[in-house]
C-alpha cells in the first residue's frame, strides 16, 4: 500500500469520528512534561488517598511511549453526555429523600458505549490504510487524558481539574486512541477560565483546594466510588444525599451553558430511574437486587457494601421520618462492620432531629 496522505487522513477522521457519534476529535503531541511535575507533586503530598495503583505506574501515565512503544501521537475522542431528559440535578440535590446520582452514571456503562466505538474507529482506519500500530484506552490504563485532550485542542482543563470545551462544557467523555500514525497534530488549546472560581467555593466538601489543585481525599467522587472502608465522620454532613459521584463544580461552571445533550440513546435518559430514587427504595436492594439491575451500568463496580454506606450517610443527612428511620434499622445488624457503622452514625443524627 502506498504511503498515505498524512494531512488528508487527517482531514479525514473529523467524518469518520462525527459518523460514529464523537463530537469532536483530535491529534495530540505526547509533550506532558509540566503535567508529570504535578502529577508527581500530588502523589508525593497522598492527595490520591487510596488510590495507590497511580503510584505503582510510575511516569507510564505521562510518558505515552512508555506504556505502549511505538506511540508517536495520541487521538483523542470526546462523546458528549448529558441527560437532557434526566430530572435536573438541582432539583433532585435539593430534596433530601431522593439519592443524586452523578449524571454521567445514571445510563449504561460509558467504558463499553466509547471503546466499542472507538475500537470501530480504529478498524475503519486499518480497512483504508492497512495494519499500523495503535491501542484504544477508555479511562481504562495509566492514561493522563485529559492533558492528552488538551494537546489534541479539545478543551482546556479548568480551576476544577477537569476539562473544559469553549462548544460544549465539560458533560462528556474521553477516550484516546494511542498510535505510530505520523499524523499532523493539532494546536493544544488555550485556557478561558479567566478570574472565574467559582467551582472552588461550589464544592461541598473544600476538595479544589485552589485553582487546579484536587485533594481527592476530600472529593465525593473518590469517598463514594474509590473509597473503601468507613468515611471521615468530618465529611459525611458534607456529602449530603450525593450517594455516587458529584457533579458540583460543573453545575456551577459557566461554561456549561453550552453543554451538548447527548446523542447515543443509553447515554440519554436514566436507567432504574436513577436520576430521582428514593433513598429508602434503592437502600432495600439486595445484592442480588444490586448485581442484577445494576448489570451494564458504571455503579456496579462499587460493590453493594458501597452502596449501602454511601445511602446510610445520605440518609443520615435527610429529614427524620418513620420510613428513613425504619430502613436504616433494617441494616443495623448487617454483616459488614462498614455498614453497620455508618448506619449508627445516620441514627444519630437523626435523633437530633424532630420527625
Amino acid at each position: 500500500m502506498a504511503t498515505p496522505d498524512w494531512q488528508a487522513l487527517r482531514d479525514d477522521l473529523d467524518a469518520l469520528a462525527a459518523g460514529l457519534g464523537f463530537s469532536a476529535i483530535g491529534v495530540g503531541n505526547l509533550e506532558l512534561s509540566e503535567d508529570e511535575t504535578h502529577l508527581q507533586r500530588w502523589l508525593a503530598e497522598g492527595r490520591h488517598g487510596q488510590m495507590h495503583y497511580m503510584e505503582r505506574h510510575g511516569t507510564r501515565r505521562s510518558r505515552p511511549a512508555e506504556l505502549r512503544p511505538g506511540t508517536i501521537c495520541v487521538i483523542s475522542v470526546r462523546m458528549d453526555y448529558w441527560p437532557a431528559e434526566a430530572v435536573p440535578a438541582e432539583d433532585v440535590l435539593a430534596n433530601s429523600e431522593l439519592g443524586y446520582v452523578s449524571r454521567y452514571a445514571i445510563g449504561r456503562d460509558y467504558h463499553k458505549i466509547l471503546r466499542n466505538k472507538l475500537q470501530t474507529f480504529a478498524d475503519r482506519l486499518v480497512e483504508r490504510i492497512g495494519a499500523f500500530g495503535y491501542r484504544v484506552y477508555v479511562d481504562s490504563g495509566p492514561v493522563l487524558e485529559k492533558a492528552l485532550a488538551r494537546n489534541a485542542g479539545l478543551g482546556w482543563i479548568g480551576k476544577h481539574t477537569n476539562l473544559i470545551a469553549s462548544d460544549a462544557g465539560s458533560w462528556f467523555f474521553l477516550g484516546e486512541l494511542y498510535t505510530d500514525l505520523p499524523l499532523p497534530v493539532d494546536a493544544r488549546a488555550s485556557a478561558h477560565c479567566g478570574t472565574c472560581e467559582a467551582c472552588i467555593p461550589a464544592c461541598p466538601t473544600a476538595a479544589i483546594t485552589a485553582p487546579w489543585q484536587l485533594d481527592a481525599r476530600r472529593c465525593i467522587s473518590y469517598l463514594t466510588i474509590e473509597h473503601d472502608g468507613a468515611i471521615d465522620e468530618s465529611l459525611r454532613s458534607l456529602m449530603g444525599n450525593r450517594i455516587y459521584g458529584c457533579d458540583d463544580c460543573q453545575l456551577v461552571c459557566p461554561w456549561n451553558k453550552f453543554a451538548q445533550a447527548a446523542s447515543h440513546p443509553d447515554l440519554r435518559r436514566a436507567r432504574l430511574g436513577l436520576d430521582a430514587t428514593k433513598l429508602t427504595d434503592l437502600f432495600s436492594w439486595s445484592e442480588t437486587d444490586f448485581e442484577e439491575r445494576l448489570r451494564g451500568s458504571a455503579i456496579r463496580r462499587i460493590g453493594h457494601e458501597r452502596w449501602l454506606r454511601n445511602i446510610a450517610i445520605a440518609l443520615g443527612n435527610g429529614a427524620r421520618s418513620e420510613e428513613t428511620l425504619a430502613a436504616l434499622e433494617s441494616r443495623r445488624h448487617h454483616p459488614s462492620p462498614v455498614v453497620r457503622e455508618h448506619v449508627e452514625w445516620a441514627l444519630q443524627q437523626l435523633a437530633t432531629r424532630s420527625g
